[in-house]
């Protein structure tokens, strides 16, 4: 569901009938005469869409985690603000970027329009910028030929939809300066090549049993899940384009199962 469009529409629907009352019905009414429903109630709401619509568009968007590909840094139930303009202004709708600001940085947890269906939200890591050479095999995450530092941090278990009880090694990795939790499941190899699709770019991959080498084409990014072997990203569907960019997670702003993550940053 575009959410951005039906508010757009609901603001032209409720600004037209305001302006159509203003010019042509206002002058014809008799000054004792209320205003007709259909005509007070759009004008009562056409404010308050016109504030949804701009906050929404222009400075911060909240999202719901559906999955759990970002565990533990995000878990199935949160729900998250995003700041729309971290990386530049963009027109609503069109999404189409009219003043740039700041690109995206390793590390950096970004939402973006998923690249095989537009119409849906996927909020992944950023792990790989244009032109560079992502490495991941035996579970092990190189970038430009240098390898990313990680370190363990115990275990975590959690269990997933299906009553599906996980285990696995928790790891702070550190991707341009930002320290983050991973999950790594010992018994699930480094890419189901089964699940490899073929996408844009393609042939800037290449996939074995211990894992893949991709070089990031110009103008895309390249994401990762923090859970990193439950995480449908880049490896299987490819690279993001600038294009599909919405903006960058910065808070958990409620999670009716566990209160305490309520203002939490997203790092």
């Amino acid at each position: 569901m575009n959410f951005a469009l039906i508010m757009f529409v609901l603001l032209v629907v409720t600004g037209g009938i305001g302006l159509f009352d203003y010019f042509w019905l206002k002058e014809r009414r008799l000054p004792e005469s209320a205003e007709p429903w259909w005509v007070e109630y759009p004008k009562s709401f056409f404010p308050v869409i016109l504030v949804v619509f701009l906050l929404r568009s222009f400075l911060v968007e909240p999202f719901k985690i559906p999955s759990g590909s970002m565990i533990p840094t995000l878990l199935v139930g949160d729900f998250i603000l995003v700041n729309k303009n971290t990386y530049g202004i963009r027109l609503p709708i069109l999404n189409l970027k009219i003043i740039d600001i700041n690109e995206p940085k390793r590390g950096e947890v970004m939402v973006f329009r998923y690249p095989e269906n537009p119409s849906l939200d996927y909020i992944k890591r950023v792990v790989g910028l244009p032109g560079d050479k992502i490495v991941y095999r035996s579970k092990r995450l190189w970038i430009n030929g240098k390898a990313v530092k990680v370190e363990p941090s115990g275990e975590y278990n959690y269990v997933e939809s299906g009553l599906n009880f996980i285990e696995a090694k928790r790891f702070t990795e550190n991707l341009g300066g930002h320290p983050h939790p991973i999950l790594i499941q010992a018994e699930v190899p480094a890419v189901q090549t089964g699940g490899v699709r073929q996408f844009p770019f393609r042939g800037n991959c290449v996939y074995n049993e211990e894992g893949f080498s991709c070089t990031v084409p110009a103008g895309h990014y390249f994401m990762l899940g923090d859970n990193r072997d439950s995480s449908s990203d880049s490896r299987y569907w490819g690279f993001v384009p600038q294009q599909n960019i919405v903006g960058k997670a910065f808070m958990i702003w409620w999670n009716f199962d566990n209160l305490k993550r309520i203002g939490q940053s997203v790092e």
